[in-house]
């Protein structure tokens, strides 16, 4: 207990915090630990989970299982049946994930905020000028995954995804310390901008699943590809793919961000505020009653 007190205590510097998580060589670093956190040996996935719960509360109550052949399986592992409850309110978007609420609120000149004091460009983020455009004036919210937590993510309505435009990057850490510090942090990291329309109304929302250091990859059931450092290829992946609100969609291979964008009209539900802790499944922002699609 001294021991794991004494390291969070350590991380808690900023500057030491930030050193470790970032001034390392992080892509080096996050295909050691992908290939590391894949062997399959008892012995060595009993160690690599207790080093973890040193630094993170990890509960694993919530699991299908708490028996695991390796790190990696522990680091994707699924929800039993009935751990998460969906809002099955048909005007309701329910949050994709786990987490906790970064910045949120309205996209004001083509902006998002970061962190307090620090924006980016939506064009910069999704890749493009023309759908930045489509979301001009629009709602956004990010949702920031800790490594402890579940790392799946699903659907915040029932949709059709229709594209996936895969963005290579880097894989600085998202946690608040580098946000801070970081310029334009999700524009630089790797991600993936999931397009979908909404069964309701027809309106289209954007989710951008970012990764991050350590194992960055991201799996999406849709496109059937793992999304890594070394994807080479194509970016743009067309899918047809019809899914339920609370569906599995994929996962991160490590903690990371979701940022959620919905176009002009949708407005976020009580509770949903900078620093609340969500659950998947958790009412996330209400549809327009009529308006923008």
């Amino acid at each position: 207990m001294k021991i794991r007190t004494a390291l969070r205590e350590i991380l808690r510097n900023e500057d030491i915090n930030f050193l470790l998580t970032n001034r390392l060589p992080r892509n080096l670093l996050t295909r050691f630990v992908g290939w590391f956190s894949k062997i399959r040996q008892p012995l060595v996935c009993r160690c690599s989970i207790g080093a973890w719960k040193l630094f993170t509360d990890l509960d694993l109550s919530d699991a299908s299982t708490t028996h695991f052949a390796s790190l990696h399986e522990c680091f994707t592992r699924a929800l039993r049946a009935g751990a998460r409850s969906i809002d099955g309110a048909a005007d309701v978007l329910v949050s994709p994930s786990d987490g906790i609420v970064g910045e949120c609120g309205a996209v004001q000149q083509g902006g998002l905020l970061q962190a307090k004091g620090m924006s980016y460009r939506l064009a910069e983020l999704l890749g493009s000028a023309a759908d930045a455009a489509r979301y001009a004036n629009g709602t956004y919210a990010t949702l920031r995954l800790t490594s402890a937590m579940y790392h799946r993510f699903h659907a915040p309505h029932d949709m059709a995804i229709d594209t996936v435009n895969y963005i290579s990057g880097d894989t600085w850490n998202v946690n608040p310390i580098a946000l801070k510090r970081v310029e334009r942090l999700f524009c630089r990291n790797e991600r993936a901008v999931i397009h979908a329309r909404l069964d309701a109304g027809g309106h289209r929302i954007i989710l951008v699943p970012v990764a991050a250091i350590l194992v960055a990859s991201i799996r999406l059931h849709c496109a059937n590809v793992l999304l890594h450092l070394r994807y080479r290829g194509p970016n743009q992946i067309a899918c047809q793919a019809a899914v339920s609100k609370g569906q599995e969609l994929g996962w991160f291979e490590h903690g990371s961000t979701i940022i959620v964008l919905a176009p002009c009209g949708f407005t976020l539900c009580d509770g949903v505020h900078t620093g609340a802790t969500l659950r998947m499944g958790q009412a996330f922002m209400h549809l327009p009653s009529h308006g923008h699609k």
